[in-house]
């Protein structure tokens, strides 16, 4: 070995280590792909060890590179955990603050608390990523991410942030012309209904029921699969078919005529948004005033 490793070719290593990929490592360190590359190679010159294996499809790491990735990643977390809480010595509280959500929540949940806390705290900087998938938030280094209540994992700190939800399963009054009422979720086979794909079931997204106790999770099928809220909301309004929406988000439409609701009798209230972070994250001042912020009070 000729030399140590910079601290910031490390860095290099573990941003495309954990991505597997160059080029989504360089737009979040901000670097050229170009530039990313050269520094690895000279990081692997100066090991005298190849530490990723790289692919025209892909990039992995290494038996090597598998054990400096293990080894160095949660160090240089928690030094960066601790840079970061240094900002409690500023007279104002600062910081990038990154969060990982799906559509709806960010739209109805954290962008409202956000409009009203940012232009108090001109220093504190947020970076809201849209995600179907249920990311791993560590790995990915986000400060925290947002899932339903049932989905947080155990290890993590949950901090509830929104009511208590309902779905809905909407049509538009024109559609039901030509088609029955389905009085029980089984019906829906006969229906033509806008799908919803995820990433992280890797097909479209099963309907999910509750009644008496009985769930049900009933797989439709329709002309229409998209992967976001616009879209299916659009084609419901349009007479397309059946939507599966988050009750808030059809209400107007239910209220002036604009869409019919069915099932409703299957669709009972579960637990809304949570906001989670690792437990052994060192709370800044203004990770703490974005938590405080976006917590739920009843």
């Amino acid at each position: 070995m000729n030399a140590t490793p910079a601290v910031n070719d490390l860095i290099a290593f573990l941003a495309v280590a954990r991505a597997q990929s160059f080029t989504k490592a360089a737009g979040k360190l901000g670097v050229s792909q170009s530039a990313l590359s050269h520094t690895i190679r000279g990081l692997e010159e100066r090991l005298g060890l190849r530490l990723l294996t790289r692919t025209t499809r892909s990039v992995a790491p290494t038996e090597a590179g598998e054990r400096l990735l293990l080894s160095i990643g949660p160090r240089l977390d928690e030094i960066e955990s601790e840079l970061a809480a240094l900002s409690a010595f500023r007279e104002k509280p600062a910081g990038t603050i990154r969060i990982n959500a799906g559509e709806h929540a960010a739209d109805t949940v954290l962008w409202p608390a956000l409009e009203k806390l940012l232009p108090d705290y001109p220093d504190i900087n947020v970076e809201i990523i849209v995600d179907y998938g249920l990311t791993d938030i560590v790995a990915e280094r986000y400060d925290a991410g947002v899932r339903l209540g049932e989905q947080v994992a155990k290890d993590m700190i949950a901090v509830r942030i929104g009511p208590d939800m309902r779905m809905a399963v909407v049509g538009a009054p024109a559609y039901f012309d030509n088609k029955p009422t389905p009085l029980t979720p089984q019906d829906l086979t006969d229906h033509n209904c806008i799908n919803l794909r995820l990433p992280t079931y890797g097909s479209v997204y099963a309907w999910e029921f509750e009644k008496n106790g009985h769930e049900l999770r009933v797989r439709v099928e329709g002309q229409l699969v998209f992967n976001n809220i616009a879209l299916r909301l659009n084609a419901v309004l349009a007479g397309m078919g059946l939507a599966y929406m988050p009750e808030d988000l059809v209400e107007a439409h239910l209220a002036n005529g604009r869409l019919v609701r069915v099932l409703e009798d299957w669709c009972p209230p579960f637990s809304g948004y949570h906001l989670y972070y690792p437990s052994r994250r060192h709370t800044s001042p203004a990770f703490a005033l974005v938590v405080d912020a976006l917590r739920h009070r009843s």
